[in-house]
């Protein structure tokens, strides 16, 4: 099948190798530790920037060495890419193979201070909402709770809550926001859909997710009808506008989590309510949308 969708779409938008570097909610990031820039002030800022001395690093750097890792199945080889390297190889490497490589501080100096960190983590928006932020180049085999923890040190992570953890392992899955359209069909040839993992989604739940609005899709067609996507403030939703909508370039699977809602709530809301909120906008909209469409039971004749 690999070899199919490869011939149908191009090598070059099939990936068959899943380096996930950790997703961090935005709203947990301290705004006083951090600054935004971009190297050597080039284009727009677009990166929050964490600056770390060179105490702070060697102790960071000490910390994921000794980090406990996920352990490999049986049928896994110990081969990495050079181009998403684990952070925690690069830090075993040398010990400023890190200050050299995805934490160079060159071109980054602090507004703060006027000088150059030791060594810099940044952070890039993961969607347009700048929601989320992505830890550029912070792939890892370290477990969820150590990516927790030693993340956490990090100047301005001290209290992050993320997202999704990081996570290097064989998936394989298309550049959707290149080649999909929001109803799941090939951009190209409208008569093909893709739907489940293979678009961009994790996890079960999500991938059967993409399948359900898949085969409405279809059904709509076949009926001369036309499916209007669902709204961004519901999980299914946001999860579309994420898989097809988000910048090609650093597309990357991703799970639903809160991240992708929040642009739909005020940030004055009281974070003991957000969750609540969230999840009662989403049932409002989705009802809502059900209705629009005509969606039940007796809706679709397959």
């Amino acid at each position: 099948m690999a070899n199919q969708i490869t011939e149908l779409l191009g090598s070059s938008y099939l990936y068959f190798y899943d380096a996930i570097a950790p997703i961090v909610e935005a709203n947990s990031i301290d705004r006083k530790k951090v600054y935004w820039a971009s190297r050597y002030d080039k284009g727009t800022p677009d990166y929050l920037n964490c600056p770390l001395s060179e105490e702070e690093y060697k102790i960071f750097r000490r910390e994921l060495l000794a980090g406990e890792k996920v352990a490999l199945k049986p049928f896994e080889e110990i081969r990495h890419f050079e181009g998403c390297l684990p952070i925690e190889i690069s830090a075993a490497r040398g010990k400023n193979t890190l200050a050299f490589g995805p934490m160079k501080p060159v071109g980054l100096p602090n507004p703060a201070t006027g000088k150059t960190p030791y060594a810099v983590v940044q952070l890039r928006r993961e969607n347009y909402a700048a929601t989320l932020f992505n830890m550029v180049g912070f792939q890892t085999k370290l477990t969820w709770p150590e990516q927790k923890r030693i993340f956490r040190l990090i100047p301005g992570l001290e209290s992050a809550h993320f997202a999704r953890y990081g996570s290097i392992h064989r998936n394989t899955y298309i550049d959707s926001p290149s080649l999909l359209q929001k109803s799941l069909q090939l951009k190209t040839k409208p008569n093909v859909f893709f739907a489940g993992q293979i678009t961009g989604v994790e996890g079960y739940l999500e991938s059967a997710a993409m399948g359900l609005l898949a085969g409405l899709n279809a059904a709509f067609i076949k009926e001369g009808r036309k499916l209007e996507p669902p709204p961004e403030a519901t999980a299914l939703g946001a999860l579309i506008h994420y898989i097809t909508c988000k910048p090609s370039m650093s597309f990357q699977p991703m799970n639903i989590n809160f991240g992708l809602l929040e642009k739909h709530q005020e940030n004055k809301t009281n974070k003991k309510d957000k969750k609540r909120i969230y999840v009662e906008t989403a049932h409002h909209a989705l009802n809502l949308w059900m209705s629009s469409q005509k969606l039940n039971q007796e809706s679709i004749k397959v």
